[in-house]
């Protein structure tokens, strides 16, 4: 809505499906089967690292929560995605729409903070192994994983509490959802403060965490390839692959979008590349896990067998 100098937006436009009819109901068709695949493959995680013993350690603790994160992160977008892809006017609130920002930044942010903490994780198990039970203990997991829920909250409260925006001209945003980035663009109030706390907390949120994983496996594969046996090698880079390709896919687009100079031709590429992000990658976290982990193909060959017996 646009009026006079007192008038103000009341909801937004999302501009970012474009096509017609028959593109509209293939995005629709691809995001359900995205979103429901997303939501079993991540319960069984979970329901896989309750019910079997062998899976109750904190490596498996903490993919639950990774699990657990990704099925909050697809919910908050993508079956609103869903609904503008059969709708003639794909409109949000105002207040849904900053809810839903800000409910998926700190969903996000809390993701790059755990994927940090499992790489800990990872040097613990493999670099201090006569200490790792005593390093990892269960209280010592609460905490990590509670220090990663609450640094993502306080997080994306700095953003939130930078400076209130204001809307009050154009409300069509050429994007999938709310997306921070995008939404900025459009408020009538100056926004330099906001770009400020953002950068930085990307910063944080990104190169922080992420040089932290990169130095972690510096010293775990220095550590691993002083294991004489060769088989102790293959499993101790085995049990790393997973969480590396993940951290690979999240923190690779993440960080082209929120730490790349934005150019009026980065908008639509920077849109894509959140759909990817926020509706392909919650599903990969399974399928990454599952295909690559022994533990967890044989806890699912039991939870069949006991299935089978009954």
């Amino acid at each position: 809505m646009q009026g006079d100098n007192d008038s103000v937006v009341t909801e937004f436009i999302l501009a970012g499906i474009s096509g017609g009819p028959h593109v509209k109901f293939a995005l629709f068709g691809f995001l359900l089967a995205i979103y429901l695949l997303t939501l079993v493959g991540n319960l069984l995680l979970i329901l896989l690292t309750r019910v079997d013993l062998q899976l109750h350690t904190p490596m498996y603790f903490f993919l639950s929560n990774l699990s657990f994160l990704d099925i909050c992160y697809i919910t908050s977008n993508v079956p609103q995605l869903m609904v503008h892809c059969l709708s003639k006017r794909p409109a949000i609130s105002l207040g849904s729409c900053l809810a839903q920002m800000y409910i998926s930044l700190f969903l996000g942010i809390t993701e790059f903070l755990l994927l940090a903490v499992m790489a800990y994780d990872r040097w613990v198990a493999i670099c201090k192994p006569l200490r790792y039970t005593i390093l990892m203990s269960n209280r010592v997991c609460i905490q990590l994983a509670a220090m990663s829920w609450g640094g993502g909250f306080l997080l994306c409260m700095s953003d939130f509490l930078a400076k209130q925006l204001r809307f009050c001209g154009p409300n069509v945003i050429n994007h999938f959802a709310c997306e921070l980035q995008a939404v900025l663009k459009l408020a009538c109030s100056d926004t330099h403060s906001n770009q400020i706390v953002m950068f930085t907390t990307s910063i944080l949120v990104l190169l922080v965490p992420f040089s932290f994983i990169l130095v972690t496996y510096v010293r775990i594969i220095a550590t691993v390839l002083r294991i004489h046996s060769t088989q102790g090698q293959a499993k101790a880079f085995s049990t790393c692959a997973s969480h590396l390709t993940v951290v690979a896919l999240f923190y690779g687009t993440a960080i082209s979008v929120y730490l790349r100079p934005q150019s009026k031709s980065s908008l639509d590429q920077d849109k894509y590349i959140s759909l990817f992000y926020g509706a392909v990658t919650p599903i990969l976290n399974p399928l990454i896990y599952s295909l690559r982990n022994k533990d967890v193909k044989e806890a699912l060959k039991k939870l069949r067998g006991a299935k089978m017996n009954c």
